[in-house]
């Protein structure tokens, strides 16, 4: 079983604000989705909250956090700490590789697990993000796959890299 993140961040690391995505990008929720399909997605409340129409179809949706309470229906999960979150998903169909989603606490507690980032640069600055992804270590993670520049409908330059732990 491996641990992987997927995650959009500017170049100053912002990847929310005020609980929602700070750029909406076809070609990055397309990848999203053809990336972590048919494995299970881990995350925390808030980014549960966010989803527009629900858990996401395909994929178990494990929801870290002490508040919220199991639905009734069984149409995700909710565990009390990313341990059991990410015990609970390696168990799954598709669980050789769990998918940390967000938001951005998860992230900080999950980077120590985690042994591949599929990224999508956006080369963008936001300035009025409250949410950021942790700085990475160069000297921990080597670029193992990086595609063309794309462009936005805006304007706004974005490329996908994909990490590696050395």
């Amino acid at each position: 079983m491996s641990i992987s993140i997927i995650v959009a961040v500017t170049a100053n690391n912002a990847i929310g604000a005020g609980g929602d995505l700070l750029f909406h990008i076809a070609d990055d929720l397309r990848r999203f989705k053809a990336v972590t399909m048919e494995h299970p997605v881990v995350m925390g409340r808030r980014t549960f909250q966010s989803l527009p129409k629900g858990p996401l179809p395909g994929r178990l949706n494990v929801v870290v956090s002490r508040t919220m309470p199991a639905p009734a229906d069984g149409s995700y999960s909710v565990v009390r700490s990313l341990a059991d979150a990410v015990a609970l998903a390696s168990e799954a169909p598709g669980g050789e590789e769990v998918f940390i989603i967000g938001g951005g606490e998860i992230y900080r507690e999950a980077l120590p697990m985690v042994s591949k980032i599929y990224l999508t640069e956006i080369n963008a600055t936001v300035e009025n993000a409250d949410t950021f992804f942790p700085k990475l270590d160069d000297r921990e993670w080597a670029v193992v796959e990086t595609s063309d520049t794309h462009t936005t409908s805006s304007g706004t330059p974005y490329r996908f890299v994909t990490l590696e732990r050395k």
